[in-house]
């Protein structure tokens, strides 16, 4: 054993540089949906499509009752703003393309990246 030892502890050069944090709020209406269940589904494929073509974390933002209107939320951390709006612009294209596939329309979309 290494008695008498001391070793100095020193914050890694990974962590003394703050990362930026990039989101991208989604508000689609699912004109076709007739039910709970209906909004789902298309919520639910949209989010595992997102999840599987994408490093990124998806979530559905707001239990609204109502059943044509569902709001996604989605945020990618990375070391570079640059990357950071590129890959949020192919979300957003990837969201309209699945959107329209399943009955969807995209009403508005956010983005913003944190700093």
């Amino acid at each position: 054993m290494n008695a008498g030892v001391r070793r100095s502890y020193r914050k890694p050069k990974i962590f003394q540089k703050a990362m930026p944090i990039a989101t991208l709020t989604v508000e689609i209406a699912i004109e076709h949906a007739q039910s709970l269940k209906d909004r789902r589904q298309v919520v639910r494929s949209i989010k595992d499509k997102l999840r599987h073509g994408f490093n990124i974390s998806v979530a559905e933002l707001d239990e609204t009752p109502m059943w044509n209107r569902a709001t996604i939320g989605i945020a990618a951390i990375h070391s570079s703003r640059d990357y950071l709006q590129g890959q949020l612009h192919e979300v957003e294209e990837a969201v309209n393309r699945l959107a329209v596939g399943l009955g969807a329309i995209v009403l508005d979309t956010q983005t913003d990246i944190l700093d």
